[in-house]
């Protein structure tokens, strides 16, 4: 998916200014003091690690710190200097017309992403460790009695989901805001998204209303406001980045990450995480679904993955449902 000159410098200069905003507001992260402690998880296929450290302050208390380092990907028009400006190239293995070789760019042409969570809570270093995952297939009894009980104990902090509704934080990423308080939304770019490639893209819808967790809230009441981010979003995001509402991958994912209601926008090219049959929804199917049947999703059995050593896999083990 082809990105336009001039929507390239458009994003380079709006990055440029989100660095030095950033920068402005923000004490940078001591990420030369940070300890390791382990290696949560490795993805070769995302070529992204993810690590919990620690950080000592002056009283020599540490405190817990989750890093993303994720390989940026390739820019089209930093190619030709990537390949004349390597400063070694490594021959791995020759094979009639085949050879790999490890080249070793310079360091303006190296860049990772790095991602911090900080202070992190031991949800969050729980949230990024590698485990099995198993299919849980949820009736509405189950939640009632299992999901809901154990997502209103144990959910994660919403305050920075609250942050970006009143504005608070991250204002300046704002694609598109909807400001009805039932049937609104604010669109923004996911963190996970460097803005660099439209292969990438990747916004997150959040909801204006904090009463609604996820899908199973999701009743034929709620239709204007699933109509609205579906619209809204896909011609934000035309407007914005110039794809097409067809090139569109528009879904919710269950269980979420996250309990307050939120839409994924991905481009088709794009292998987002939870993309897969049995977490994703997609939202003009929602939409069918409840205009068919109003309480769909109070009546209906979900399937979900959970990973082994998720709590809510061990509610449905006690309570004899896996």
């Amino acid at each position: 998916m082809a990105e336009a000159p001039q929507l390239k410098r458009k994003r380079e200069e709006e990055r440029e200014e989100e660095r030095e905003g950033a920068a402005g507001a923000v004490s940078p992260f001591p990420l030369a003091e940070l300890r390791l402690r382990k290696v949560l998880r490795e993805s070769a296929r995302d070529k992204a690690v993810f690590l919990h450290g620690e950080v000592t302050n002056a009283s020599g208390e540490g405190t817990d710190a989750v890093i993303i380092l994720e390989k940026t990907p390739f820019q089209e028009e930093k190619v030709l200097e990537l390949l004349k400006k390597h400063t070694k190239l490594e021959l791995q293995m020759h094979n009639d017309i085949y050879s790999t070789y490890h080249l070793y760019p310079p360091p303006e042409l190296s860049e990772i992403k790095a991602t911090v969570v900080f202070p992190a809570t031991p949800k969050h270093l729980h949230k990024y460790l590698r485990q099995e995952a198993f299919l849980v297939r949820e009736s509405w009894q189950d939640y009632s009695h299992i999901t809901l009980p154990f997502v209103q104990q144990q959910a994660l902090s919403l305050q920075w989901v609250y942050n970006i509704l009143e504005k608070k934080a991250e204002a300046e990423r704002i694609v598109h805001e909807n400001p009805d308080p039932c049937s609104g939304f604010v669109l923004l770019p996911d963190f996970k998204w460097d803005q660099s490639q439209l292969d990438d893209l990747h916004l997150i819808a959040l909801v204006q209303r904090r009463d609604l967790r996820s899908l199973r809230d999701l009743r034929a009441e709620h239709l204007p406001l699933l109509r609205n981010i579906l619209t809204e979003g896909q011609e934000a995001i035309c407007r914005r980045f110039g794809v097409p509402a067809c090139q569109l991958r528009v879904f919710l994912h269950y269980q979420p990450s996250y309990y307050h209601l939120h839409v994924h926008f991905t481009a088709l090219g794009c292998e987002a995480a939870g993309s897969a049959v049995e977490r994703a929804h997609l939202l003009p199917d929602v939409i069918d679904n409840l205009l068919m049947e109003p309480c769909y999703y109070q009546r209906r059995a979900l399937t979900c993955p959970l990973r082994a050593d998720e709590p809510l896999l061990k509610k449905f083990q006690e309570a004899g449902r896996l």
